[in-house]
């Protein structure tokens, strides 16, 4: 998926080492808000100042952003986050109350991730990708998903677990600020993804073919875009977002 990395244990970030896609000045200032630990890895996340102050432009300074944020006047999934230095990341749904506004965090060619402004109802539901499976007790399912969240998914036999239809690397539509599925697409030929790293981050195209590989990371996935072109990426770097059509508001023209 997006860069993984660790974030160290200083509590202090410099600006010159920040993420390149952070959209802060460099040269003006000595230090930048440090990410705390939280869903989405250090070099795949905006700390929440930065997203107001900086991307959405809401804030001046640095201390009113973190005024605003403070006030409760910001969500995040669907929750109030208080934290200036929050970790937003892929597909995370930021909200603004007071001004009716709401966006969708998704990754781009240049950007790396971008804020795509979306319909306030959208706001209601995010994309989670299945990134691994438990058995809990009593024989039900958890999911493990991208962002962090779990997802209990009961069976009434453990023996013939017919609810279980999830694998890893599907992509759920579920409810904010819960997480109550109300789609499942799944990773195969046919699905529409999006690539979430690489080179060719940020395309979208309809999934033709799915290499076979002992180890997943060694698998490649061929996909073709809206012009007919068809392009590869890593099996990781594939994010479905629907089946016929996106089920998320995209940029025009992008599909």
């Amino acid at each position: 998926m997006l860069a993984v990395g660790k974030m160290g244990g200083s509590s202090h970030l410099k600006r010159l080492p920040a993420p390149a896609f952070w959209p802060i000045k460099r040269k003006e200032h000595k230090w930048a808000v440090k990410p705390s630990p939280g869903p989405h890895p250090f070099e795949a996340c905006i700390p929440l100042q930065v997203i107001i102050r900086d991307l959405l432009g809401y804030a001046e300074t640095g201390r009113e952003a973190k005024i605003i944020i403070s006030r409760g006047e910001v969500k995040v999934d669907g929750r109030v986050r208080k934290d200036r230095r929050y970790p937003v990341g892929l597909m995370d749904v930021v909200e603004i109350p007071k001004l009716n506004k709401a966006f969708r965090v998704i990754p781009h060619p240049q950007n790396f991730l971008h804020l795509h402004e979306i319909p306030p109802p959208e706001a209601g539901f995010k994309l989670c990708r299945v990134e691994g499976k438990t058995t809990v007790k009593g024989g039900h399912i958890q999911l493990n998903l991208h962002d962090g969240r779990n997802v209990l998914v009961k069976v009434s036999d453990p023996r013939k677990p017919v609810e279980d239809v999830f694998k890893t690397m599907d992509v759920l539509k579920v409810t904010l600020p819960g997480s109550e599925i109300l789609e499942h697409f799944k990773m195969e030929p046919g699905a529409l993804a999006v690539v979430v790293g690489g080179k060719n981050i940020g395309r979208i195209g309809r999934i033709v073919e799915i290499s076979e590989a002992v180890f997943r990371e060694q698998r490649l996935v061929v996909l073709e875009d809206k012009k007919g072109e068809r392009f590869s990426t890593s099996y990781l770097y594939a994010f479905v977002i629907g089946s016929e059509r996106p089920a998320i508001s995209l940029p025009e023209g992008w599909w």
